[in-house]
């Protein structure tokens, strides 16, 4: 398997010209029907992506084997715990593993499970951008400082409302994304693209005013100075996920089919 770290699609356009049909569809199995997969479900049904099929969609607690067998990508919508879960099931069967929770790889375990194969597993750039840039940066030589604020409301978080903008915690990225498994992909994403947990100092903060999710990326090295903000609209479904997740998802899903011969 490609280790885990350099396969985060940007899910930015290739650029490549139209080509003729493909022989045969990419064949996609869906694990979770919240907030993040039922969008996927919808698009792939009303055959938005028209290089896959949607051959199975579960839930934690169904039945697994039967999607695993029937697809070549199984795609992880259902938050960490259901990718330890799932995960080693899905590489183990040989199919290829997209995943949404990435911040589940702040388990040293399941990363070393998932890394053993033989199937292959691929991540989504969910609700940040940039990674591309912060991965040639850091190839070219480790960065010696890199941050990432992430602001949310209080609710969001599952912390007080005390009026104001508080900071709740700061860490490594392996310590946030662990402590806010719900809220705090984008840590374990950037950190990953860097090439580690412990690099990344991640802070977390709860702003009652705050309308749209906030992510600050600040990096800097020896290719230069980088800073980032992306602001998102919550999901209206699941305030904390962004509404944009699914359509990293999609955009993830349709780079992979255009792999089929």
């Amino acid at each position: 398997m490609t280790p885990v770290g350099e396969m985060m699609p940007e899910n930015e356009p290739s650029g490549d010209l139209p080509g003729p049909a493909p022989s045969r569809r990419l064949c996609v199995a869906i694990v979770g029907r919240g907030a993040i997969g039922s969008v996927v479900i919808s698009a792939l049904e009303a055959g938005e992506i028209p290089r896959a099929r949607l051959v199975a969609t579960v839930d934690i607690g169904d039945r697994l084997e039967d999607a695993i067998e029937a697809a070549d990508l199984v795609v992880e919508c259902a938050g960490q715990r259901a990718l330890a879960e799932i995960g080693p099931k899905v590489v183990a069967a040989g199919k290829d593993l997209l995943v949404v929770s990435i911040g589940a790889f702040t388990d040293d375990a399941l990363l070393a499970g998932l890394r053993e194969g033989p199937g292959r597993v691929h991540l989504t750039s969910g609700a940040i951008g940039g990674l591309d840039l912060l991965r040639a940066a850091s190839r070219m030589a480790p960065l010696d400082r890199i941050r990432i604020i992430t602001t949310k409301k209080p609710a969001t978080l599952g912390v007080p409302d005390v009026g104001q903008p508080v900071e709740v915690m700061r860490g490594p990225a392996r310590e946030i994304a662990a402590a806010f498994p719900k809220s705090t992909n984008v840590a374990a994403a950037v950190a990953l693209a860097v090439g580690s947990l412990d690099l990344v100092e991640a802070v977390v903060v709860a702003d009652p005013a705050a309308t749209l999710t906030s992510h600050v990326i600040e990096a800097h090295g020896a290719s230069g100075d980088y800073r980032f903000e992306i602001r998102n609209h919550p999901s209206t479904d699941n305030p904390a996920s962004s509404r944009i997740v699914p359509y990293a998802v999609l955009s993830a899903i349709e780079e992979l089919s255009r792999c089929l011969p």
